[in-house]
């Protein structure tokens, strides 16, 4: 899939998470003390982690996961505990050769770190796909794209989260707009759920693939929405 809303917000992340917020990630991701504020979005991206995971296998063993973009890799490091055989994408080299710093030795699955685009046909099919908040900045339309190319190469579950529009989201969304241009992360995208949904039933990659979960998490700063599709 190739959009130029797409190809743009890609070159904005990159610029973000591999220049700009590098080490703020790095603290935010890390057992470091941070602000108030830091504090609510590490929080709040911790229960959101434990959720996509509960809706997975105890046991992994012999799955093909994909992390579609990892970030600094904490998610990659719970599948292979499981057992998963991880490939863990991410579009920010800096954030990729951190996470695999980071990465424990000792795993009983294994993690397989690369630089490059979730959507790369050369990455094979896999038995599930989590992407958590990394879809959250495209589009609505560029978001439910990728998700159908996942669709064609998925045998289980597709579990992803989006910024659900909300109320108090969109005046943070609003309050973001006045930070000065340098310090502004890329802007999310906030999408009613019904929607989303409605645009998930439509595409031709979903037209097999069902929504069976989907849950919010609310952490003061960190607004997030978790959904599963199945086949």
């Amino acid at each position: 899939m190739s959009t130029t809303s797409y190809q743009a917000k890609r070159s904005q992340l990159l610029t973000y998470f591999d220049r700009t917020a590098v080490d703020a990630w790095r603290r935010l991701t890390s057992d470091e003390e941070v602000g108030r504020i830091r504090a609510s979005v590490r929080a709040g991206r911790d229960e959101m982690r434990r959720t996509l995971l509960a809706w997975l296998p105890e046991d992994l063993s012999g799955q093909r996961v994909l992390d579609a973009g990892c970030g600094t890799g904490a998610t990659a490091v719970e599948l292979a505990r499981r057992g998963a055989d991880v490939l863990a994408v991410d579009i920010a080299p800096k954030l990729v050769e951190l996470a695999a710093d980071r990465a424990p030795d000792d795993l009983p699955g294994t993690i397989d770190f690369r630089v490059g685009d979730l959507l790369d046909p050369a990455l094979g099919r896999f038995d599930a796909v989590i992407a958590m908040d990394s879809l959250i900045h495209y589009q609505p339309d560029d978001c439910v794209r990728v998700l159908g190319d996942l669709g064609r190469r998925v045998d289980g579950s597709i579990l992803f989260t989006f910024a659900p529009r909300t109320v108090l989201l969109s005046m943070m969304h609003a309050a973001g707009k006045l930070f000065p241009r340098g310090n502004r992360a890329p802007m999310i995208e906030p999408v009613r759920h019904r929607r989303l949904c409605a645009m998930i039933e439509r595409n031709p990659g979903l037209r097999d693939w069902s929504i069976a979960r989907t849950r919010r998490v609310h952490s003061a700063f960190y607004i997030s929405q978790a959904m599963e599709l199945r086949r």
